[in-house]
């Protein structure tokens, strides 16, 4: 008995070894790899950074305090500009929120990029706080806000973790499936 309790663990440990190694590794691979240098590695994924939209209401897009930069919640926004509309759990599927939220991240890190002149000046990503338009049944917050997490990491390696949270709304502005702000530590 005690033979076959051993085997079985060692099986099972095997197992989650097999499906835990390659995504471990895909993701400290990515992490490590991404280097220091955040403009090339955006080049690399086939992202431009567009012209940071202006503010729809009375607030800035960016606000500097000393080495902090505190961002203002960005919608996913088209190259066309539009924004990606819809209720997470309803309209859209999770995919589709995690592109919303990767849309987001890219216009986050726009208006970054206008406000410090060169991504390679941020020293970490302090706080992401993602706000997904859902019904009241959905729970996969997570999933759709790692499309910002994701890239801020492809992005800037390891500056690029941050503590966050993710959390649902019954409506955002202009119907967006999902609003995302930031707060990034930089360089003085």
């Amino acid at each position: 008995m005690q033979k076959m309790k051993t085997s079985f663990y060692s099986f099972y440990a095997a197992g989650l070894l097999a499906i835990g190694l390659p995504f471990l590794s895909q993701s400290c691979f990515a992490a490590h790899h991404a280097g220091s240098n955040p403009e090339a590695n955006l080049e690399k994924l086939g992202i431009d950074l567009p012209t940071p939209s202006k503010s729809i209401a009375n607030y800035v897009g960016a606000r500097r305090i000393g080495n902090t930069i505190f961002l203002s919640g960005h919608l996913p926004l088209r190259k066309d500009k539009s924004v990606v509309i819809g209720k997470l759990g309803k309209d859209l599927t999770v995919e589709e929120g995690y592109q919303a939220a990767r849309l987001s991240a890219i216009a986050l890190l726009a208006t970054l990029k206008a406000e410090v002149g060169d991504l390679s000046k941020v020293k970490g990503i302090a706080k992401v706080f993602g706000m997904v338009n859902a019904t009241d049944t959905f729970t996969d917050h997570s999933k759709v806000i790692n499309g910002c997490s994701d890239l801020m990491v492809e992005v800037f390696g390891d500056k690029g973790r941050h503590a966050r949270a993710a959390s649902g709304f019954s409506s955002l502005p202009l119907g967006a499936a999902v609003e995302i702000e930031m707060i990034v530590e930089v360089e003085e």
